[in-house]
């Protein structure tokens, strides 16, 4: 028998229902993704799986669907991991965790704090105390209360938390790992996983999937990371226009499945179109249709027409198109020995960091939460003074910045406020456009542009912020946290973009698969302010990484240590610029903007319809031209970081 059975639920609130006559089932040991856009149910379906809705005081409601019925295993245990970190958790973490536990947990909390107050703060000779923890201690004795006191505190341990620490200042990565903790408190039959990536750091992503992995329950989880969808998921169940349809393969064979499957509803729905308008012509001519013998065909045209007026089209994509402006110069940034930290004594967030960030580059940015990556993005972008080491920008930087905080969206506005404050109109791309046809284009209906941000989901809130930053001409985008939130089809098309976005990139994911197709250097913050660049992605860092820890030399043993021999040398560092030099380095910039320009020119005049149907001739000396032009260019970019490395 099944854990849970949906047998015809339909369950709806405003608009066409959300959930229409669907059948689910989930039996013990799956670990089932539901994937499906934003809005369409993923988090209701969720809701009647658990069976009851939980208000902020913490009671409970039954939550039943309209129709159809829910069969459950007697005894079923469910735990939900939402999505939305509450913003009034208290208290320390063994109390949040053992709240899982109904109220055995807050008799484990009451022994957990006496006992603390007495061993820590020095309270360990005062009588009421004493008397409360013999009491406590009496009550645990008389159950199981010591075995699942047990429990709590592997739990906390494998959590890698500290059970004293207040939850309140934890980032809202930490505060999930301690919600996670309190679900599998419950020992729930069904675990609940609604985006359970949002917000953690990639070293907590990873260690999330790995715990996952061992996990011997049943798992029920929405995400938008491939990576773990990949690793995690024995099934895949789609929630599209109401239905719920089971793929039972990985994520790439249900992409091409459900690719053909859509490829054959359209191909159906075409038909059925052609021949509802030949009925339509038909039922015109008036004449044929009163008679008797035809009364079939007039019936059957009705129940075509209904057949159509019932039918949920499918929406289009999210149309996202970046505003490009005028090139910058080559130059982004440059950063030489650049060091930051909030106060004196404090440790360093960034501590001597050089690089250049040139146009064109793509750069992600890696860290532990707390770690200071929008610092760091900041200090670059020189909303924060470095105070040590010299910063230098680029020429014509035109920046658009994507805020993971949300702080740009005003919540008492309307979407279509927030995206285009005082004016309807907007300029994209040289046209105009209507802010109701713009936002359209990022899946919000006139109703929907017309209604308060606050009342918007996660990922509309995102959907939001990328409608107002792609209003803004750029040819430099900073993105942090970009893609939590957003269902995998608004994640994927996104990535596209940033694909082809030809201007210089700045982003903060913790999505690794992400960072794998887009970004083509990482920044890692390594702690103590070291942040060490490493070309490529996600993976690419790991394996470097792994390669540099193998490469570092073991530490000799104080038996076996040798003394090193000084010997004093010659210094073979770089010389300071001659006067000529320093001249050569003016001219350099203006060079190196010709030689681009040539190279444009080039590129444009090869790529015209018709040019390599010319003669040979004109193509190979095209071709010998654009060799020669890039030869130049590359001496002189090495030429001018020499210099520029000299330029002290």
């Amino acid at each position: 028998m099944a854990l849970l059975e949906m047998r015809e639920v339909t369950m709806g609130f405003r608009g066409p229902p959300l959930l229409e006559r669907v059948n689910f089932h989930i039996d013990e040991g799956e670990r089932v993704c539901l994937l499906g856009r934003n809005g369409t149910g993923k988090s209701t379906l969720m809701r009647l799986v658990r069976g009851f809705l939980v208000a902020k005081d913490g009671s409970s409601t039954p939550f039943e669907p309209d129709e159809g019925t829910i069969t459950r295993r007697q005894g079923l245990k469910t735990a939900l991991l939402d999505q939305e970190v509450p913003t009034d958790l208290s208290g320390t973490i063994f109390d949040v965790v053992s709240q899982g536990l109904g109220e055995r947990g807050q008799l484990l909390a009451d022994y957990h704090h006496v006992s603390h107050q007495m061993a820590v703060e020095g309270d360990a000779h005062d009588r009421s105390l004493q008397a409360e923890l013999d009491r406590l201690t009496h009550e645990l004795d008389h159950g199981d209360g010591w075995l699942v006191h047990r429990e709590v505190d592997q739990i906390i341990s494998r959590m890698e938390l500290d059970p004293d620490a207040d939850v309140a200042v934890l980032s809202a990565g930490m505060k999930r790992r301690v919600l996670l903790a309190k679900a599998l408190c419950a020992k729930p039959n069904i675990l609940l996983l609604d985006e359970p990536t949002n917000h953690l750091d990639i070293d907590a992503v990873a260690w999330l999937e790995e715990f996952l992995l061992g996990y011997e329950g049943t798992l029920l989880f929405v995400t938008h990371d491939r990576m773990l969808l990949r690793k995690l998921a024995t099934r895949i169940v789609d929630l599209d226009r109401g239905e719920l349809r089971s793929w039972a393969c990985d994520y790439d064979m249900f992409l091409k499945r459900k690719e053909a499957a859509l490829q054959a509803e359209a191909q159906q729905n075409a038909l059925f179109d052609k021949k509802l308008a030949q009925e339509e012509v038909w039922i015109r001519k008036g004449i044929l249709a009163r008679r008797t013998r035809n009364e079939g065909r007039v019936r059957a045209l009705k129940e075509m027409r209904e057949v159509r007026r019932s039918r949920r089209e499918l929406s289009g994509p999210v149309r996202m198109e970046a505003q490009t402006t005028e090139r910058s110069g080559r130059l982004v940034v440059e950063a030489k020995g650049v060091g930051f930290s909030y106060g004196e004594n404090d440790e360093p967030i960034i501590s001597d960091l050089t690089t250049n960030i040139m146009r064109g580059d793509r750069v992600g940015i890696i860290g532990p939460n707390g770690s200071g990556k929008t610092t760091l993005l900041r200090v670059l972008l020189g909303q924060l003074e470095a105070q040590k080491g010299k910063l230098r920008h680029g020429t014509r930087l035109e920046i658009s910045y994507f805020d993971q905080l949300q702080a740009q969206l005003d919540g008492e506005r309307t979407v279509q406020e927030n995206v285009s404050p005082g004016t309807d109109m907007l300029q994209i791309n040289g046209k105009r456009k209507h802010i109701i046809g713009y936002l359209q284009d990022f899946l919000f209906s006139a109703e929907q542009a017309r209604m308060p941000v606050k009342f918007l989901s996660g990922g509309e809130h995102n959907r939001v912020l990328l409608a107002r930053l792609f209003t803004k001409p750029s040819n430099v985008l900073v993105m942090d946290e970009p893609t939590n939130d957003l269902d995998m089809e608004t994640l994927e098309l996104l990535e596209e973009l940033l694909m082809e976005y030809p201007g210089t990139l700045l982003l903060v994911s913790h999505d690794r698969e992400f960072l794998n197709n887009v970004v083509t250097s990482t920044l890692v913050l390594e702690g103590h302010g070291r942040v060490k660049e490493y070309a490529g992605g996600y993976d690419d860092w790991l394996v470097q990484r792994r390669e540099l820890v193998a490469s570092e030399p073991e530490k000799p043993s104080p038996k076996t240590a040798v003394k090193p021999k000084i010997k004093a040398e010659k210094s073979d560092g770089p010389q300071r610029l001659t006067y000529g030099e320093k001249l050569e380095l003016e001219k350099l910039p203006a060079r190196i903007e010709e030689l681009e320009h040539q190279q444009s020119q080039i590129h444009d005049r090869m790529s015209a319809p018709g040019f390599f149907e010319q003669d040979r001739q004109t193509i190979e000396e095209a071709t010998a031209e654009l060799k020669s032009v890039e030869e130049e260019l590359s001496g002189v970019y090495a030429r001018w970081e020499d210099l520029e490395e000299r330029d002290v």
